[in-house]
């Protein structure tokens, strides 16, 4: 059983009272649920983590280079600026494993600063705007 790091980055933690509009209403217990329940259904092993912090978010991408993981990761207000987690987001990977970057909005049909990520250009790729199923595609596509 293949295992994945499902990291989730600031203010993540507040789902379902944060901007229901914009986020949905699903809180973050329901997230890792749903999120567990597909793994399982995937034969995936799943760990699923959220920090507002960007230096245990850094150490948790490190643990996935030294562990050989792959990454489902939504680096939340850290893509638009945090050259540090894209480093680190680089280490993945360059590794040989998989770093999928997920938004549960389309941050292209938001604010200017949200248009710009500086972690696109080091992920396998980006699902976006897909509300709790944007975890859950990017768990389909790490099945495979």
């Amino acid at each position: 059983m293949n295992k994945v790091l499902v990291l989730s980055g600031p203010n993540l933690g507040r789902l379902g009272s944060r901007e229901p509009d914009i986020y949905g209403s699903v809180d973050y217990a329901g997230l890792v649920a749903r999120v567990e329940s597909k793994a399982a259904a995937l034969n995936l092993s799943v760990d699923v983590r959220q920090t507002d912090s960007e230096s245990e978010l850094i150490g948790w991408l490190h643990e996935a280079v030294d562990n050989k993981l792959d990454v489902v990761l939504n680096p939340a207000a850290f893509t638009h600026y945090s050259y540090a987690v894209a480093d680190a987001a680089v280490q993945v990977t360059k590794s040989g494993n998989r770093l999928i970057e997920v938004h549960l909005s389309n941050p292209h049909t938001r604010e200017e600063f949200r248009h710009k990520s500086v972690i696109t250009a080091v992920a396998t790729g980006v699902i976006a705007g897909f509300g709790v199923d944007s975890y859950l595609l990017a768990l389909t596509q790490l099945a495979e």
